[in-house]
């Protein structure tokens, strides 16, 4: 997906956000903006918008010196789902469609999302669960999922966000019970960026669990191709099937020509509009690669 005039706003607000995450200091705050400007300036609206984020983001390692300005939420957030995990493991369990209503969470977790709202709540996490729950998703596209997965010996899961991938990992364990035996390659960001999950965030999630763990190399809140590890290329050559998360994992991955369901929220009406649903709108998406 290319990048839309209107990411520009967005960006400029994630690092001003994530500046005042890390310094009360106004001249630093400054800095960081007038670098997220000169990098938006510079920029080729032909490349996906996570390329426009990993710039910013660098440079806001770079002038504060903090290499995880989310670090403490995510720590949180991720600690309050493991503490429901336990009453979300039962209801999906006593459901009569445990894959469904795993899969409906792992669609709910994409709220979690600080890139898009630093205000978000415990209270905003229990209102999306609910939410999910009662969300009746395209049924041809659940069972062509439902397919796939029967018939694909390895997957390659692109993970988002933390605290998220704590109703992915329900998904995981759900997508081995039904479908075994069956490989699941989790890829979590090379570096911090935003509140996307990394190789830390995963194992303190217990993701290890149920998948196997590797990160994509890259400091971008995606996967942006040309920057991620030999090690993501050799996964995603292997995977018979993708399921990619979040809006970042979209941006980057919406061209793949490979069988690949896409998993969010669409947070932003850029994403809405490229998908074409409408904005605050729960997605699964089917992409088929081309003939």
């Amino acid at each position: 997906m290319r990048t839309y005039p209107d990411c520009i706003p967005c960006f400029v607000r994630q690092s001003l956000e994530a500046a005042r995450l890390v310094s009360d200091d106004e001249n630093l705050h400054q800095q960081i903006l007038k670098r997220a400007l000169q990098t938006a300036a510079a920029w080729d609206y032909s490349q996906p918008p996570p390329g426009l984020g990993q710039g910013v983001h660098r440079a806001i390692r770079e002038l504060s010196g903090v290499d995880d300005p989310y670090g403490e939420t995510k720590t949180r957030f991720t600690g309050y789902l493991l503490e429901i995990l336990p009453e979300l493991e039962s209801r999906v369990a006593a459901s009569d469609d445990p894959f469904l209503a795993a899969l409906k969470l792992a669609v709910a977790g994409n709220v979690i999302d600080f890139g898009i709202n630093m205000d978000l709540t415990r209270a905003d996490i229990d209102k999306a669960v609910e939410g999910a729950l009662a969300w009746k998703p395209d049924s041809e596209r659940v069972e062509a999922l439902r397919s796939k997965l029967t018939s694909s010996a390895k997957i390659l899961y692109s993970g988002d966000n933390a605290g998220e991938i704590v109703f992915d990992k329900l998904f995981i364990h759900w997508i081995g019970v039904l479908f075994a035996p069956v490989e699941v390659t989790f890829v979590a960001r090379g570096y911090p960026v935003l509140n996307d999950v990394t190789l830390l965030d995963s194992r303190q999630a217990g993701i290890e669990e149920v998948a196997r763990l590797i990160d994509n190399g890259s400091d971008a809140p995606g996967c942006l191709l040309d920057d991620c590890s030999e090690q993501f290329h050799a996964a995603l050559a292997e995977a018979d099937l993708v399921i990619s998360k979040g809006q970042g994992n979209y941006e980057t991955l919406s061209d793949l020509d490979q069988e690949t369901f896409f998993l969010l929220k669409a947070k932003c009406q850029c994403i809405a509009d490229d998908i074409g649903t409408q904005m605050g709108e729960l997605v699964l998406l089917r992409k088929a690669p081309k003939a």
